[in-house]
């Protein structure tokens, strides 16, 4: 059993540029908390074996996804759920006055930074790269 409660501080950054705070991982899956500053625009990225299920906290943004079926843009406010489906590329910023923030859910476990590469997105990112500390993701 694990019990955590919510970093006061984000722990490192995600490969696409969100503030990111470890919560919890086990065998099949990792959670974490992600926060996008007001204006920020992360890399587009594209995963190699691990899927995600994300659920909007607070503040306002929006999410471009695009698969084998087609692509669409989504718009994120609290409440939405989303999925990103192993191979879909995705770019997200957040266009609210306050900060995008959502659960984000791997699956399986997050292997490392290499899973993600970054490609081209239908905006141009803002985001800052590197860890926002010395401390790991996952």
């Amino acid at each position: 059993m694990q019990t955590r409660p919510l970093p006061e501080t984000p722990g490192a950054r995600s490969p696409a540029g969100a503030e990111i705070r470890y919560l919890m991982g086990g065998t099949t899956g990792d959670m974490i908390h992600s926060t996008v500053p007001p204006g920020q625009v992360n890399r587009a990225t594209v995963h190699a074996t691990v899927s995600e299920f994300w659920h909007v906290l607070s503040g306002r943004g929006e999410i471009w996804r695009r698969d084998e079926s087609g692509e669409e843009v989504t718009v994120l406010t609290p409440g939405v759920s989303i999925d990103i489906p192993v191979g879909t590329a995705f770019q997200y910023r957040c266009t609210g006055a306050e900060a995008l923030r959502f659960l984000c859910i791997t699956m399986p476990p997050w292997p490392g930074n290499a899973e993600a590469t970054h490609i081209e997105g239908p905006w141009v990112p803002t985001a800052p790269v590197g860890p926002v500390s010395s401390a790991t993701a996952f």
